[in-house]
């Protein structure tokens, strides 16, 4: 995840000097400056902070695969006919909506939290998608077979017509 470049922080240390200067021009000589902090805090300050956003980001994705092996491990134990038997329940599990924490940069380089949806039924659409296609597949071949074998049962009728047309002319 991107940082504020040191650049950036000393723009922003000078805006706050500046600000206070000018706010501060007719004050007592005596008056007591704000705390500044050294820019290293500061640089140090936004590489944690977009560390630790990063760290939020992969422990989701791992909670997001734990969640899938979750389901997964439930539609396995559904599958066995013993479960089937002694429960009366059609299901294990029972899942609703499930999202995770997930952390964005926005272009300002603002941190926003929010959330990111769980998709718990994607693998099965991805299934069902590659069984749609692999069925349009055979279906085509299916297809282009019978359409071969016909175009040739017409090649072998236009054939022989020929040929019996051939041997006819010639006696």
């Amino acid at each position: 995840m991107p940082y504020k470049p040191v650049s950036h922080a000393r723009e922003i240390m000078k805006d706050i000097e500046d600000n206070h200067k000018k706010s501060h021009l007719k004050t007592v000589t005596t008056a007591i400056m704000p705390l500044q902090l050294p820019e290293e805090n500061i640089i140090d300050g936004w590489e944690c902070l977009a560390l630790q956003a990063q760290r939020i980001n992969q422990m989701a994705a791992e909670l997001e695969a734990m969640i899938l092996q979750l389901k997964t491990m439930a539609t396995n134990l559904n599958s066995q006919t013993h479960y089937q038997q002694s429960h009366k329940q059609p299901s294990v599990c029972e899942y609703l909506t499930v999202s995770v924490p997930w952390i964005t940069q926005q272009p300002n380089e603002t941190f926003v939290l929010t959330t990111r949806k769980v998709d718990l039924f994607r693998a099965e659409r991805e299934a069902l998608v590659l069984a749609q296609q692999l069925r349009q597949r055979t279906r085509r071949k299916s297809l282009g077979s019978q359409w071969q074998r016909k175009n040739q049962h017409l090649v072998d009728i236009d054939t022989k017509k020929l040929l019996n047309g051939a041997l006819v002319n010639k006696s």
